[in-house]
């Protein structure tokens, strides 16, 4: 049987995980409302993000909604996700009701690491989370 061979939890630190579900058709300031999250973010400092469409659905009504060949307007989710300090997730929620949005969202508690790089390292391939 392999052991492993690094202390895994002594190479990570910890954050949290910000994550988004918007509709993949709803806008924001004449945006893809994912994209406004992404700039939102960015402006903000947090070092990274990412949206991912999902192929099928339903939320809080019950209605599912599935990817079609021919769907132009989309009613798929999106879910947009962060990892972060806990500040800068506070900040981007701050934004959003600034904005004026309902949005659902979950923030988690996560330990996040950089594997292959030692963590003194970490500052020359990751930007600072907090």
């Amino acid at each position: 049987m392999n052991q492993v061979r690094k202390e895994w939890k002594s190479h990570s630190a910890e954050g949290v995980v910000l994550r988004f579900v918007v509709h993949e058709n709803r806008r924001c300031h004449g945006l893809a409302l994912y994209d406004w999250l992404l700039r939102e973010a960015r402006r903000l400092g947090i070092p990274g993000g990412g949206a991912f469409r999902g192929i099928a659905g339903y939320g809080r009504h019950g209605v599912l909604t599935e990817e079609r060949f021919f769907e132009l307007a989309s009613e798929l989710p999106v879910e947009v996700r962060f990892v972060c300090g806990e500040d800068q997730a506070g900040r981007l929620l701050d934004a959003v009701e600034t904005a004026e949005l309902s949005l659902f969202y979950t923030l988690s508690p996560v330990r996040y690491g950089v594997a292959g790089v030692e963590k003194a390292d970490w500052s020359k391939v990751l930007p600072p989370l907090f």
